[in-house]
């Protein structure tokens, strides 16, 4: 490899420590004159970075320390913060920076002015599959969404513009550029958690009492699939101050710090990880004599640990489950002399304290748990029964009081 490929194979790497096709046009514009100024959307669909991060990819150095530096990269799902990656550089714009303006013919203060005034972006490979089998040559995509579920829009090597399917990957490997999901903030590469964590990674420090998801199942992993894994997360829902709303007293997701961290990563996943710990609990009832708590899980698709959806949508998803359940779906710890139990009790608050003005995309809502006597269903091994909008079954958990 040459200097350039080893400086920038170098500087990528320390960036990141801090259906097919279904329309194509045009059939070629690889010989259009590169763009010198964003298009006036281009803060908010970064469809113009990504076209340039492509067309640099028709060089072999730049494509192969890219592929090295994604390997590389110790955050999950070997993603790398796209802004960061432009900045690196001793006294002056990195050389990542340099190789895309040269390939665009563009001047790199214009790069990073426009890569500055756009949303927080994220790069890496979201289908493992593509991971896989993308050995560096240039049959490879660099695509981009802002919300889950859109079509995709990508660009090949050449510039050419493709829409792919917002279900389906396509078979050409694809590079995704799409707004941050990941908490790349100091120590964020890697968190522990409590005893042997399926899917999640692993410890051996005794955890405290408390109320501990023990096992998972999801019916769909609610994510697309340029959006990479799901980021499953189960909030603690529970009376706000004393008013008749609801708000998150407790988040446990893979933002969440120990003892409340694991990472699902696809449908099931088993371990121990605590939800609400016994201090916790005791203080709600102290604070909220009476009133019961909420287990609720979400597919987080913009801020972790905080649920951005909007406030109608929230209240009538809780009114239709609380209807169909006789408004049995909350909990608590009704742990005794005969033994230590998280049971069903009654829910009294169902309505969403949301902070609209700060939505970026909605957060899937998967379901408020339900305990299986209620919910009438039964799965060996788990006893709550994740239940979502219009009464549909979403998944299964066990819950357990420690």
């Amino acid at each position: 490899m040459s200097r350039f490929g080893l400086t920038l194979a170098a500087s990528l790497i320390l960036a990141a420590g801090c259906s097919e096709r279904r329309s194509i046009t045009p059939p070629d514009d690889s010989r259009l004159a590169p763009a010198t100024a964003p298009p006036a959307a281009a803060a908010q669909r970064p469809e113009h970075l990504a076209r340039l991060v492509a067309r640099a990819l028709a060089q072999p150095e730049f494509r192969a320390s890219l592929r090295a530096s994604l390997d590389a990269s110790p955050y999950r799902e070997h993603k790398i913060h796209f802004q960061r990656l432009l900045e690196t550089g001793a006294g002056g714009p990195g050389p990542v920076l340099r190789a895309i303006a040269a390939a665009n013919g563009i001047a790199g203060e214009a790069l990073a002015a426009e890569a500055g005034t756009a949303i927080p972006l994220e790069l890496y490979m979201p289908v493992p599959s593509h991971r896989a089998a993308w050995s560096g040559d240039d049959r490879v995509l660099v695509a981009t969404a802002l919300h889950d579920g859109e079509a995709p829009v990508a660009f090949d090597t050449k510039g050419r513009r493709t829409v792919l399917d917002p279900r389906v990957p396509p078979a050409t490997p694809v590079i995704a550029l799409v707004p941050v999901e990941t908490d790349f903030g100091p120590g964020a590469a890697r968190l522990p958690c409590y005893e042997s964590c399926g899917g999640g990674g692993g410890g051996t420090t005794a955890p405290p009492p408390g109320l501990y998801m023990t096992k998972a199942h999801f019916v769909d992993d609610f994510e697309g699939w340029l959006k990479g894994s799901p980021e499953f997360e189960v909030h603690i829902l529970g009376q706000r101050a004393q008013t008749d709303s609801l708000t998150t007293y407790q988040c446990a997701g893979e933002a969440a710090g120990t003892p409340y961290y694991f990472d699902q990563n696809g449908k099931d996943w088993s371990g121990a990880v605590m939800l609400f710990n016994a201090a916790q609990i005791a203080a709600y009832n102290t604070a909220h004599p009476n009133q019961n708590f909420r287990v609720f899980v979400v597919e987080d698709d913009d801020t972790a640990c905080q649920i951005k959806a909007d406030r109608t949508l929230v209240d009538g998803f809780l009114d239709g489950i609380d209807a169909a359940f006789g408004g049995l779906t909350a909990g608590n710890d009704s742990s005794g002399v005969l033994g230590k139990a998280f049971k069903r009790a009654p829910a009294f608050q169902r309505l969403w304290a949301a902070v609209t003005t700060l939505i970026k995309t909605n957060d899937e809502l998967v379901g408020n748990a339900v305990e299986d006597a209620v919910a009438v269903a039964a799965y060996p091994g788990f006893n709550w029964i994740v239940q979502g909008k219009n009464n549909v079954t979403n998944g299964w958990i066990n819950l357990e009081v420690r």
